[in-house]
């Protein structure tokens, strides 16, 4: 039966109509029961897993605020002072015992920066890797290597800034195998029907992990000082590690507690999407319009999300006059809505193909327009409210809020188009995604010298810009079932 909605674009010939393949090609075996299934407990496993990683992530852009010398940050980074002081005075004294440095906004910005530098290296060869020899030692020593180098963060600032931009690229070079590693295991664990609800549950924990960390990095930074923030997170994810080595299985094949009931289910639904070619059919791929597709629209959202998780905390401090305490909550506000939404959308995502039976090719371009139009919107309209602070606020939460929406759009149409080869996929696409976080913070800070509210709104209308080009270009040329190179058989035909 077709989709009750139309697709947005028709499906070219060569790639056949798109269809949920599981629901037109082959029965459809009885779900597996969710409570304590191997799957979900995967899933959440590794939404604890990337809470750890965005937590690592992101403390750096609460923390740096403290660490640089405020006599710097008068002469460099500016407060415009449009917007008036506002934030009520703490009767408690702010911990000032935390060395300070004295960077500039440029070295600011390359320190912000750095981090893409060593992420941007592993992409591809993690997602090969992985899809290889699976993903769990990858993910896990991924994890456990970003947590022992952010143990030793103080120590490289103190041996001064070129040891602190060295050690944030090796931290990303940690981090950089982990997307297409997780990618690379749900190829194997996820039945089409439920990948939104499981992608979205695992990968929404980054969401979470930004809610906890830039308010409780604040909350250390005030009470006690900005080293010890490196030190908890760090001392997290070493023992997150210990747990995933110790609870998780590359295959359902190989996982020592799974039910044969799931076991069955999961492989008989995979059944049809896997290939079974040794080697990666590079060149057709790299030809497929069906990846260029993803790989535009992960590089503009990434875009206005690298943006502000970077510099948001500076935008709440110097534009919006928040102090270190409040800034690192408000800048939580967004996150959590968008970790709020990436959990509703999977699950509304995967009713709408399963129960209403929406094709896939329509539920990823319309939840991708929901989650990059929208946000540009807002974003737009946040630098154009002036200093009135709580529309501000509310405006960039319902903003990165919309944003949670892409989860189930493009950002699982890998596993969509290419099951077996989810992870290279994954590294290519996300390889360009972290261009944006190179060279965003850079750009914003050159824009914003004075940081005056106008400044403000270029930075605001370029990150929309960007993002509702990747939504066009999303909607005109993607695709929403498993490519003809992707299953095919040594050169035989899809089966």
């Amino acid at each position: 039966m077709k989709s009750p909605v139309p697709d947005l674009a028709p499906s070219d010939g060569e790639e056949g109509e798109d269809r949920t393949p599981l629901l037109q090609r082959a029965p459809r075996a009885e779900t597996a029961p969710v409570c304590c299934s191997a799957r979900y407990n995967l899933a959440f496993l590794a939404f604890f897993g990337f809470f750890v990683l965005y937590s690592l992530r992101v403390n750096l852009s609460v923390a740096l605020v403290d660490m640089v010398d405020s006599n710097t940050t008068t002469a460099d980074n500016r407060t415009a002072n449009e917007c008036a002081e506002h934030s009520t005075p703490i009767k408690v004294l702010h911990n000032q015992t935390g060395k300070k440095y004295r960077w500039d906004a440029e070295t600011q910005g390359w320190i912000l920066g750095s981090f893409f530098y060593g992420y941007i290296i592993t992409q591809i060869p993690a997602g090969y890797v992985a899809s290889r020899s699976g993903g769990k030692l990858l993910l896990g020593f991924g994890v456990l290597g970003t947590s022992v180098f952010t143990l030793f963060t103080p120590l490289a600032a103190d041996f001064g800034v070129g040891a602190l931009i060295a050690l944030r690229a090796l931290e990303g070079l940690g981090e950089g195998v982990t997307f297409p590693a997780m990618h690379a295991m749900w190829s194997s664990w996820a039945p089409p029907l439920e990948r939104s609800k499981l992608l979205s549950i695992s990968y929404a924990g980054a969401q979470l992990g930004t809610v906890v960390s830039l308010p409780l990095s604040g909350i250390v930074c005030f009470y006690m000082n900005w080293t010890y923030v490196f030190y908890l997170f760090g001392i997290v994810g070493i023992i997150w590690f210990i747990l995933w080595i110790w609870l998780v299985s590359d295959t359902p094949e190989t996982h020592k507690t799974i039910s044969p009931y799931e076991k069955e289910y999961i492989l008989s639904s995979l059944r049809n999407q896997l290939s079974s070619q040794k080697s990666v059919p590079w060149v057709p791929m790299l030809k497929s319009l069906a990846l260029w597709a993803i790989v535009v629209a992960h590089f503009s959202y990434n875009w206005t999300f690298y943006t502000l998780l970077t510099l948001l905390p500076t935008y709440m401090k110097e534009v919006l006059r928040f102090n270190i305490q409040e800034n690192g909550f408000l800048s939580a506000v967004p996150y959590l809505g968008c970790w709020l939404c990436m959990i509703l959308s999977g699950q509304a995502a995967d009713n709408l193909r399963a129960k209403w039976n929406f094709s896939t090719l329509c539920v990823r371009r319309v939840f991708s327009l929901i989650g990059m139009i929208g946000p540009a919107v807002f974003l737009v309209a946040a630098g154009f409210i002036g200093c009135d602070y709580s529309l501000a606020v509310a405006f960039l939460t319902i903003s990165t809020t919309l944003g949670g929406f892409c989860s189930s759009g493009f950002s699982i149409n890998h596993l969509d188009i290419a099951p077996s080869y989810a992870g290279i996929l994954l590294g290519i696409t996300n390889t360009f995604a972290t261009i944006p976080g190179m060279i965003g913070p850079i750009i914003a800070r050159s824009l914003t010298p004075e940081n005056t509210v106008g400044e403000w709104q270029t930075v605001f209308c370029l990150a929309a810009a960007v993002n509702v080009f990747g939504a066009i270009t999303f909607t005109l040329f993607s695709k929403g079932e498993a490519q003809n190179w992707a299953v095919r058989d040594h050169g035989g035909p899809r089966n």
